[in-house]
């Protein structure tokens, strides 16, 4: 049905005179807007770079919130003294263009929807809209070459205007979720990369590398058979070096490493026939930033090994490994999985929130994902509304969905998992909370042959422990991801017109611009479950969790999807309802 009222919103393509806007000048709460509320300042138009552009839904994030919290002391502000040079967060937005800069009209035109890949480089430096660059909690504002000529480009994708405004800002969100189960690990020796291979000398076996020794540019040797040292230097590109270190100690591999690597660590490290777990995770700490570990053997290691999980989410360190003597069979993607098992066991730890609920509702979406989904959550609140949100379709899907609480019952993860499934351990595991002990504890839950993926990032240099023994016997997977790309997104809204996806279901909570720092509040108390979404351009929209809807607007409410899901037919409604028009 035609909503006379929304269309009219869709289509304005009128300048007001001023814009509302809340700006971060500091760490903490306090310093969002001015006296707690929003400021008002005046739109400029476009210069011959730029966009003049609405800013339609923002949704609310965690990361928001270390923003928050740290202020120009957060990484990517890089010191900025927000005093001086605010910022502005939200970096999950839905935009339509409003005015074209002259040099810029035969790419884009006024009326046309964007999403935002907040994750820019510019001369390979790290920037990030919502951060260094001004983010979305304003009604309008300018993007010019900053956002539309970084280094792959421009980082806006494109909306079909079949998408809703929710589901545009949700894109990010969502992509950064797909982008877990994409490849995202280096798995072949990196090309003028340094090597190091460790053998040990009791070791006679006749390894093979038949495919990627003639990558690395210099490759050291250390106690490695004499029938590969042959092949090796065989086999090495013109003009790479070889290197036969002798005998080191396990004391000696910092030195070494510092002094072989300028300290950036080795890119490749080959360790044949380990027996020694400790060994082994001296070892993995020498990885360089999406470093490869490759472990060969035949035999389990003495004991567990320390390995820092924030390096596997935020460095994309990858421990691949073999049990064959032929060391490159350990390498490729056909070997080291990045996708949830087909008919598998899924385990989620930390579900609850706005970002677990969205892998747990992708797992049950997936045609050809696993057939059995289980959830933890320690927050019964959250745990019930994960419920409501994904039972109904689970049911559809054919798939089986549990949640387990440790504070509801004396059973334990494992027989919890065995009562379901008849097996004690899983294929895969997510794991959606920062903590270390959960990660430790959730590795010792999956098959020799699973999948650990760590979603949360904790900082680097927190260790767990870990048995590696089945990343080479038994092809175990131990991967992370962090953040989202262009095509990420894209891919995204492709699933979403399929009807393959839904982002609405992940809204949990709606308002207008003279609450979104209220809203921001909400999402540092966890008080609602699932999404906070603002609509800018409304601003009379109090905070309200979708469950609460039918009590204050009923004609809202009425448009909304089983169990509270939000629609685009709901925003439509809302939209109609509370958008006053802009003023020429």
């Amino acid at each position: 049905m035609i909503n006379p009222k929304f269309e009219e919103y869709q289509n304005d393509l009128k300048i007001p005179e001023s814009t509302l806007a809340w700006n971060l000048y500091g760490a903490g709460v306090e310093n969002i807007g001015r006296d707690g509320k929003p400021e008002s300042f005046n739109i400029q138009l476009p210069g011959d770079d730029q966009l003049l552009v609405r800013v339609d839904a923002v949704g609310l994030c965690f990361s928001d919130v270390k923003l928050i919290k740290l202020g120009g002391n957060h990484p990517k502000l890089y010191g900025r003294d927000l005093s001086k040079e605010p910022t502005r967060v939200g970096h999950e937005v839905a935009l339509t263009i409003i005015q074209v800069g002259k040099n810029l009209t035969d790419k884009y035109k006024p009326g046309q929807r964007l999403a935002i890949q907040p994750d820019i480089y510019v001369n390979q430096r790290n920037t990030a809209y919502g951060y260094t660059i001004s983010g979305g909690l304003i009604q309008y504002h300018l993007i010019g070459p900053e956002v539309l000529d970084a280094d792959d480009g421009a980082y806006v994708i494109p909306v079909d205007n079949r998408v809703g405004y929710a589901e545009a800002a949700l894109t990010e969100p969502w992509a950064c979720v797909d982008a877990a189960y994409t490849q995202r690990r280096r798995l072949v020796p990196k090309v003028g990369g340094v090597m190091w291979i460790i053998g040990n000398q009791d070791d006679k076996t006749d390894y093979t590398f038949d495919k990627g020794l003639d990558a690395p540019g210099l490759i050291f040797l250390t106690n490695v058979p004499e029938s590969l040292k042959e092949i090796v230097k065989k086999k090495i590109s013109q003009g790479a070096q070889v290197i036969e270190t002798g005998d080191i100690r396990p004391e000696e591999f910092p030195d070494f490493s510092a002094k072989s690597t300028a300290e950036k660590g080795f890119d490749d490290i080959v360790l044949l026939s380990p027996v020694s777990g400790k060994v082994v995770e001296e070892i993995a700490k020498l990885i360089a930033f999406r470093g490869v570990l490759n472990i060969v053997g035949e035999k389990e290691l003495d004991g567990d090994s320390l390995i820092d999980a924030g390096r596997i989410h935020y460095h994309y360190t990858a421990y691949v490994g073999t049990r064959s003597t032929d060391i490159s069979s350990a390498y490729g993607e056909a070997r080291n999985r990045c996708e949830l098992r087909t008919g598998g066991i899924a385990l989620f730890v930390g579900a609850g929130g706005p970002m677990g609920q969205m892998h747990v509702q992708r797992a049950v979406e997936k045609g050809n994902g696993p057939s059995i989904v289980i959830a933890t959550e320690l927050n019964q609140e959250r745990a019930n509304v994960l419920r409501k949100i994904i039972e109904p379709l689970a049911k559809r899907n054919g798939k089986i969905f549990k949640i387990f609480n440790p504070n509801e019952t004396d059973q334990s993860l494992q027989d919890f998992i065995f009562n379901i499934s008849g097996e004690r351990f899983v294929d895969d595991a997510v794991i959606c909370a920062p903590v270390a002990k959960l990660m430790e504890e959730t590795a010792k839950l999956l098959k020799p042959d699973g999948m650990l993926i760590f979603f949360a990032g904790v900082p680097n240099g927190t260790f767990i422990k870990v048995n590696l023994s089945s990343v080479f016997l038994n092809n175990q997977q131990l991967t992370g991801t962090s953040g989202s790309k262009l095509q990420d997104q894209e891919v995204v809204l492709q699933k979403t017109l399929r009807g393959e996806l839904n982002p609405n279901r992940s809204v949990a909570a709606i308002g207008g611009m003279a609450v979104a720092r209220e809203g921001l509040e909400a999402l540092m108390n966890g008080t609602f479950a699932g999404k906070i979404i603002i609509f800018p351009q409304i601003n009379d929209l109090p905070l309200i969790g979708l469950q609460e809807l039918d009590q204050h607007f009923p004609g809202i409410a009425d448009k909304l999807g089983e169990n509270h899901l939000w629609t685009i037919e709901a925003e439509k409604a809302l939209i109609a309802k509370f958008w006053s028009g802009s003023v020429k």
